[in-house]
């Protein structure tokens, strides 16, 4: 993804880095003043982009302040419009570019709405979809990761304001956390019980030994899913790109509440998660979730099968990157 993200950065970084405004041609010499911080070309008056123009009011001013309730909220409404997928198995093979639900009607739109308010204006991403990229190119096989581009549509709607680093890559803000973001902190997994509307982290594709102790580490590649319930013994989690949509799992815990035991090691034997960012919020209220009885879990890690509602057939899929 790095390396399509790169590719695609530069297209979007060349284009329109100024937003033309409407101006009649200048008869008189009055005309010549212009309000400041803009810059006149050719007669043309331009104005400077500035990186939330894109964001509602509601989250930009924010109409609330930032807090856990409306995080959750959003994750689950989310959750709710692709169908509530529920995938516990563990990683197995991917799924043909045609029948990614990304792609498909009302789907590849929404995930253009996560690039769109979830990343800053006129930057890499913020124009892509799950089916077409800059400039309405259709993409010729699976879209730009998306992941990341969830997590920050989720920290914006939810009024983290200017404080959340907006990215295209998990990298960005997980080693944001680990160097003092106003809200984020990377937290041990084996010490740290991660709550309601935490994040929880791993490395992927090369990036599967990364450790907390390692950050900040140079980008790599990675995922984190955003937790919406912690119950004695399990984590619900949603993220985003999971299964090529919004798709929930449990993540077994320690009798302490970590992910890990003491030496580090992941109690989910699927993916190697190595740090818990703890948010911040503003308002840290929580709510509740009653969305299914706890899983037992018995070592090895051999996941329940949970049923998906009737109109979602069961994935037999893997989760996409």
């Amino acid at each position: 993804m790095v390396a399509a993200l790169a590719g695609r950065a530069g297209g979007a970084a060349m284009r329109h880095r100024w937003v033309q405004a409407a101006a009649l041609p200048c008869l008189l010499a009055a005309c010549s003043n212009t309000s400041p911080g803009t810059t006149t070309a050719g007669g043309i008056q331009l104005h400077p982009v500035v990186s939330d123009q894109q964001v509602a009011d509601y989250a930009k001013k924010p109409y609330e302040p930032f807090s856990r309730v409306n995080a959750v909220a959003v994750a689950l409404r989310e959750w709710r419009a692709w169908g509530m997928a529920v995938n516990d198995a563990p990683p197995d093979s991917g799924m043909p570019v045609s029948i990614r639900p990304d792609r498909q009607p009302g789907l590849w739109q929404r995930v253009g709405d996560y690039w769109w308010a979830g990343q800053d204006a006129l930057t890499a991403g913020s124009g892509w979809t799950g089916k077409y990229g800059d400039f309405g190119t259709p993409y010729t096989g699976d879209p730009a990761a998306w992941s990341a581009a969830f997590i920050s549509y989720l920290m914006r709607t939810a009024g983290a304001g200017d404080r959340f680093p907006y990215s295209p890559l998990h990298a960005t803000y997980i080693n944001a956390a680990a160097q003092g973001n106003a809200i984020l902190q990377a937290l041990p997994t084996e010490t740290t019980p991660p709550v309601q509307g935490d994040l929880i982290c791993y490395g992927r594709r090369g990036a599967e030994r990364l450790r907390l102790s390692d950050l900040p580490a140079p980008s790599f590649y990675g995922h984190c899913d955003f937790i919406v319930a912690a119950d004695p013994g399990q984590l619900t989690v949603i993220g985003g790109n999971v299964s090529a949509g919004v798709t929930m799992k449990h993540i077994p815990l320690t009798p302490s509440g970590n992910i890990a035991t003491a030496d580090g090691t992941p109690v989910d034997r699927r993916y190697p998660w190595f740090v818990v960012l703890h948010v911040l919020y503003d308002d840290n209220a929580t709510i509740p979730v009653a969305l299914a009885p706890p899983v037992t879990y018995a070592p090895p890690f051999e996941p329940t099968p949970v049923a998906l509602p009737p109109q979602d057939p069961e994935p037999t899929f893997r989760r996409i990157p």
